[in-house]
């Protein structure tokens, strides 16, 4: 089965700029045409780079505006706060399409794959971004400046070993409590009850994603 074919029936003869629009249309989510013209430009230069760099197994254009463009704003709503890290990054999901959303956030992409960050640090460049860091780094090494009101994932690890790695890189205390953001497919049942016992009380919350039919969730644990 192609790519294209596992795309909703309502998508599948769409181009891709009918798909983004309909998308966000169903996500509820509107953007100015300015953002509309950055996020093609986005899909434009991963198909670009993907050539060379395989930055996705993803390669045609609807199938990266529904699997990677709306599938990184389908969290939009959860996304708080001034500093956001999107950690395990890969070519820029969904970091780059948050912060193309919220300009006033500072966002830090962290990766440790270096053809990744290349292609994310000129991106970043073609794209006119000047809210996002981005880190080559490993995430056991990661020492940033400050720490985080939230830390976003999108198949990183499993929750026990974010919890374990990237926990401590939240805002903790009794005033500003910081949240990890793990965007899943299927509910991780037997993931979240490996959990810490601290963080037992994870919320989980069903994603909508249009053009395809597959299940989503995002597990929000808040540290």
């Amino acid at each position: 089965m192609t790519q294209q074919s596992e795309l909703a029936s309502a998508y599948r003869n769409l181009s891709s700029e009918q798909c983004l629009e309909k998308g966000l249309a169903e996500l509820g989510l509107e953007v100015s045409q300015q953002q509309m013209t950055k996020l093609h430009d986005y899909v434009s230069l991963m198909m670009k780079w993907n050539r060379t760099y395989n930055l996705t197994a993803v390669r045609d254009k609807p199938s990266m505006i529904v699997r990677h463009i709306l599938d990184s704003l389908s969290v939009q709503s959860y996304v708080r706060g001034a500093r956001i890290l999107d950690v395990g990054t890969g070519a820029g999901l969904p970091g780059i399409p948050l912060a193309l959303m919220f300009p006033e956030k500072e966002f830090v992409l962290l990766d440790g794959n270096g053809k990744k960050t290349r292609f994310i640090v000129q991106a970043l460049a073609e794209l006119g971004l000047d809210n996002v860091i981005v880190a080559n780094e490993r995430v056991e090494q990661f020492q940033p400046a400050a720490l985080f009101d939230v830390v976003i994932s999108r198949a990183f690890t499993d929750l026990s070993a974010m919890v374990g790695l990237v926990g401590h890189l939240c805002q903790s205390g009794a005033a500003t409590k910081g949240q990890l953001l793990a965007m899943k497919g299927k509910l991780p049942a037997q993931e979240l009850a490996q959990l810490p016992e601290e963080f037992k009380n994870a919320e989980v919350q069903t994603l909508s994603l249009p053009g395809l039919e597959a299940e989503r969730c995002l597990v929000i644990i808040t540290i």
